[in-house]
């Protein structure tokens, strides 16, 4: 869930960033129908969820790598 929630994080930061340039993403104008107000509501939404996704998710397992016996050297 981290992972889902980072990438929330980053889309909600991306579109208020864009919106602040008067670019907006092709994929979220969408949420413009509806008026200014509502589209601020999902894009603060989708920052706010995210963030409660990646700081209440489990962190992913680290890959632990095995350590073998040295194996006796023939001289």
């Amino acid at each position: 869930m981290r992972k889902t929630g980072g990438y929330m994080i980053f889309f909600g930061l991306f579109a208020i960033v864009l919106n602040f340039f008067d670019r907006v993403p092709s994929i979220l104008m969408w949420i413009y129908e509806w008026g200014e107000g509502v589209a601020w509501a999902i894009k603060i939404g989708l920052v706010v969820v995210g963030a409660a996704l990646f700081f209440l998710g489990k962190p992913e397992a680290e890959e632990v790598e095995l350590e073998l016996p040295e194996e006796p050297k023939a001289e």
